[in-house]
């Protein structure tokens, strides 16, 4: 079953959303100043990701300098980490930030994995899905006394003694998120997840005809509905105060594009709009021509993918894009609110949630 929506002609018309700010990449403590600037602009949330930096350090200064914003990793990623140390760090987070914390994980791909990180890799989604259990399981053994008995396909975890127990806190019930892009993950999500983190490389073609029908597969199977799954994701958005200043903020989202095109893993999001060019960009990019690959790029997938408006119909547009399909929604930094009057964002963001 699909997220019921009032439909009005193609377009899709829901409720009020969320709006997350996403720490860019810096040093944690600067998520001071900027979780400050987000609670006071009227975001709801503050999402940290893992690149040159670590993803949870940020949310620790954000929950002493801005208590009203809910707090969470978009992704952190799982395999290099313990389930053990995941936990711990989530337990510690969801303490400071009085249950505000969101626990956002994600499987990363191959190279990094086994390379970057010089850890196992091997049947990740099955992996990931024993992973979120096991951190389950030990949360469940410090709020609850439980005798810590995790006997999964890659994690086993069987001791827990007093000294190591941090014990129990007021909030205890961490929802946990995933990202992914495949139908496993999503039919993942709807079976034990809280969360589910859309790419932000997709369609509402693909939405609909991959993540949100999986999800619910999944959902069900688990006696569940894919309600109970919040979606959310960061979208391309092109705006400007005129026409022009929007089509110049195609440029840097077209680039973008063409890079995550040019990997075959996201190839099935070329698929559900029937587009042919990801093996011409992959081939591009082997040869070194990362600056031409965005002339590839049709400007129909461009406006697919990502939102164009004037910044006075931003808000509106996103939700006739997205309809009832996520919940919550970001600005991804490439060509979108980048040098945008503060005071014509913030109308965007209440747009957004009325």
């Amino acid at each position: 079953m699909f997220p019921k929506v009032t439909r009005l002609g193609a377009v899709l018309y829901a409720g009020p959303m969320k709006v997350d700010f996403y720490f860019p990449p810096s040093p944690p403590d600067g998520a001071v100043e900027l979780a400050r600037n987000a609670q006071k602009m009227g975001y709801d949330g503050f999402f940290s990701t893992e690149t040159q930096y670590d993803p949870f350090l940020p949310l620790a200064f954000a929950a002493d300098a801005a208590p009203g914003l809910e707090l969470g990793t978009a992704i952190a990623v799982a395999f290099p980490r313990s389930p053990m140390v995941t936990a711990m760090t989530s337990w510690d987070l969801a303490r400071l930030s009085k249950g505000k914390f969101l626990l956002g994980l994600g499987t990363q791909i191959r190279a990094h994995i086994t390379r970057r990180f010089s850890t196992e890799w091997g049947n990740p989604g099955s992996r990931l899905r024993d992973y979120i259990l096991a951190v389950r399981a030990i949360w469940d053994t410090w709020q609850n006394s439980t005798p810590l008995d995790h006997d999964g396909e890659f994690y086993k975890f069987s001791l827990m003694t007093p000294f190591f127990d941090p014990g129990p806190i007021p909030h205890p019930d961490i929802p946990v998120y995933i990202a992914g892009v495949g139908p496993y993950l999503s039919s993942l999500a709807g079976e034990i997840c809280d969360g589910f983190h859309v790419h932000p490389f997709h369609t509402a073609a693909y939405l609909d005809e991959i993540v949100l029908p999986n999800m619910t597969k999944g959902a069900e199977a688990a006696g569940r509905s894919i309600d109970d799954v919040e979606r959310t994701t960061t979208v391309f958005v092109m705006t400007g105060d005129s026409d022009s200043e929007v089509e110049q903020a195609m440029a840097p989202v077209r680039q973008q594009i063409s890079f995550y095109a040019s990997t075959p893993s996201y190839r099935p999001v070329l698929e559900a709009s029937g587009w042919d060019f990801g093996d011409e960009l992959h081939s591009m990019s082997k040869r070194g021509q990362w600056a031409e690959m965005a002339d590839v790029v049709p400007d129909e997938a461009v406006l697919d993918v990502g939102v164009a408006a004037p910044i006075d119909k931003l808000g509106q547009a996103i939700k006739d894009r997205y309809g009832n399909r996520v919940q919550r929604v970001g600005f991804y930094t490439v060509g979108s609110t980048m040098g945008i009057d503060p005071d014509a964002l913030q109308q965007v963001i209440t747009d957004l949630q009325s």
